[in-house]
């Protein structure tokens, strides 16, 4: 039995369905070590909430609190959770398929809105649920069996995009490093609004091209005394991609997230399900409106 309080007590007999090798493997520890050392956040308190696809599986092996949805649609149902439980944290993960393709409408909203989740996204640069054909990040030219003469398409750029959208807090990790993906977790818990995190992870079954060899060749740590609040800095970042830069590159504080503009909460922080139900009153709106 794992000592990590959101570790499953049947952990060591569980049968997770990935390929051994696989990238979520590391994930899946580190964001369960990572989780633990956050203080006050236990299983209670804390949601999970994913889509469908390999990444989108790591709910089932956590002893949390989780919401698995369809496919592209975990932004939605993790905005509604913060919104009608503003005193839960909630992470929201799939891969890049399930967050940019999918979901990739619901990804520009939850934005805008600057719903205070943090959203994890597994990119290992291909569909590895459907066995491997290109997904929104598979680099262009890269030849799969749908895409037989190779990608045509350029690329999505989710760092790029994010902050156009207006995101207060945009990252990217990578397995290959764990202390920055730990940093990065951190940091985009305490966030208050979006955060998003990119984080490079291979498909060892079907990505033969992005392997663990080629993210750790072609990304590198941001320097310390690297300013993230710098916008015009981060953008040339955010568009760089000869080499891939890990860790936050934007973060501000200068919008307020959605849930804490919501008038229900203006002048009772108390979620709703814990308040009193005014019948009369209710029956006296509904009458008021006919």
């Amino acid at each position: 039995m794992s000592e990590n309080m959101f570790s499953l007590e049947y952990e060591d007999s569980l049968d997770i369905a990935w390929c051994p090798g696989c990238g979520n493997f590391g994930i899946l520890n580190l964001l369960k070590k990572t989780l633990e050392e956050v203080d006050e956040l236990t299983p209670e308190n804390f949601v999970l909430v994913s889509g469908i696809g390999q990444a989108a599986k790591i709910p089932h092996y956590f002893k949390t609190n989780y919401f698995n949805g369809l496919h592209g649609r975990a932004l939605p149902a993790a905005t509604a959770i913060k919104a009608t439980r503003p005193d839960l944290t909630v992470v929201a993960e799939s891969g890049d398929g399930d967050m940019y393709g999918e979901g990739g409408n619901h990804f520009l909203h939850t934005i805008r809105r600057n719903v205070n989740i943090t959203n994890i996204v597994h990119d290992n640069m291909i569909y590895g649920l459907t066995k491997g054909q290109a997904s929104p990040t598979t680099r262009q030219g890269q030849k799969t069996p749908v895409q037989v003469n190779g990608v045509i398409l350029k690329p999505f750029n989710p760092i790029a995009v994010a902050m156009a959208a207006g995101a207060t807090f945009v990252a990217r990790a990578s397995i290959t490093d764990i202390k920055t993906t730990t940093e990065v977790i951190k940091k985009a818990i305490a966030h208050d609004g979006y955060a998003l995190i990119d984080v490079f992870q291979p498909c060892v079954t079907f990505n033969k091209v992005n392997t663990f060899k080629w993210f750790k060749d072609n990304t590198y740590k941001l320097p310390e005394d690297y300013d993230p609040s710098n916008r015009e800095e981060a953008l040339k970042l955010a568009f760089k991609e000869d080499k891939f830069p890990l860790g936050v590159i934007y973060q501000s504080n200068e919008r307020k997230s959605f849930e804490s503009q919501l008038n229900i909460y203006k002048d009772n922080k108390e979620p709703l399900y814990k308040r009193k139900r005014d019948m009369k009153k209710l029956e006296d709106f509904i009458n008021s409106k006919k």
